[in-house]
Formats: structure tokens, C-alpha cells, sequence
């Protein structure tokens, strides 16, 4: 059976942003590779938010089984990962976040009305606070693309409060 893929921008009920502290991992450009070493490192996360090329349902369904997945659509998704949203806003921990592939695909008032925009597709990590918000790129950890590190992102929200982290991975 395929493994069911969100098509809401809205976590569901039983959203795990309602603990004191939350600790979410931030995910792009899988391009349909999960190394062993990244799964090692997300157990034990809250949620995982992907900033789509997921590439695979399989990652997803992987991803799943360690927490719940909110995903956007990239340029990459195709066939099933096509039902992905093209951006995705919700609340995780007291924080309001807004999720896209491409940095330039970010809506204008995202900046201004959220505390966390999340995006991916350069394959560059990049953590940028502009006025209020939190602009975070948590790089590839997937396929090796461009001499970039492979990386992906940590954030722990504790009392409304966001400590980025870029992780390098093992190769």
C-alpha cells in the first residue's frame, strides 16, 4: 500500500507543538536518498517539516515513522508526491511557520506575519533572521550535488523561543 501523503497545510489535532519544548528537524532535497545516519539523527524529533524534492514516497513513509511529516511539493515531485502542497503554514510550538521549496516562491507577507519561514532548492544551508522571522534553508541530505555539505536542520522551540541548528552529515 502507498503511504498516505498530507494534501492540507494544516497540522492535525493532535499537533505536537502544545509541549513546553519542542524539538523539530527541517529537511530538503532528499531527492529520494534516507541515509542511515540522518534517520539516526532525526529519532526522537517532535515532527519533520521537508522543504520538498522529496523525490520518493518512500522518504516520506520513512520520515513517518519517526514523527509526524509535513511536506511541500518540489520541482522534483512527480507521480504521488505531485498531491503535495505547494506551500504549507501552520503552527508547531507557539510558532507560526510557513513552508516552500524555493526561496523565491516565499509569499511577500510571510516575512512580516510569521516567525519561521522554511525553504529549500539552493542545496545551500542558510540560517537568516530578518526583522521577527527566522529564515531557514536546512541544505540537502540527499544525493551529493555541487560540492555542498550535506546538511539539514535542528530547531528546538522553547517558550516561543527558536535555537536554529545546521547538522553536517557523515560521508
Amino acid at each position: 500500500m502507498a503511504p498516505r501523503l498530507p494534501t492540507t497545510s494544516t497540522p492535525p489535532a493532535e499537533n505536537p507543538g502544545t509541549a513546553e519544548s519542542l524539538r523539530l528537524a527541517i529537511v530538503a532535497d532528499t531527492h529520494g536518498q534516507l541515509r542511515p545516519e540522518v534517520l539516526e539523527r532525526l529519532a526522537g524529533v517532535d515532527a519533520i517539516l521537508h522543504a520538498g524534492d522529496v523525490g520518493s514516497p518512500d522518504v516520506l513513509a520513512r520520515l513517518r515513522a519517526l514523527a509526524p511529516v509535513f511536506a511541500v511539493r518540489g520541482n522534483v515531485d512527480t507521480g504521488e508526491l505531485a498531491a503535495l502542497p505547494d506551500t504549507a503554514t501552520g503552527d508547531l510550538g507557539g510558532i507560526s511557520y510557513g513552508l516552500v521549496h524555493r526561496r523565491e516562491d516565499v509569499p511577500n507577507d510571510w516575512g512580516r506575519r510569521l516567525d519561521l519561514v522554511i525553504f529549500g532548492h539552493s542545496h545551500r544551508p542558510e540560517i537568516e533572521w530578518r526583522g521577527g522571522a527566522l529564515w531557514l534553508n536546512p541544505g540537502s541530505c540527499g544525493p551529493r550535488r555541487f560540492q555542498l555539505p550535506l546538511t539539514f536542520g535542528l530547531l528546538t522551540i522553547q517558550d516561543r523561543r527558536l535555537t536554529p541548528e545546521i547538522v553536517a552529515v557523515a560521508y
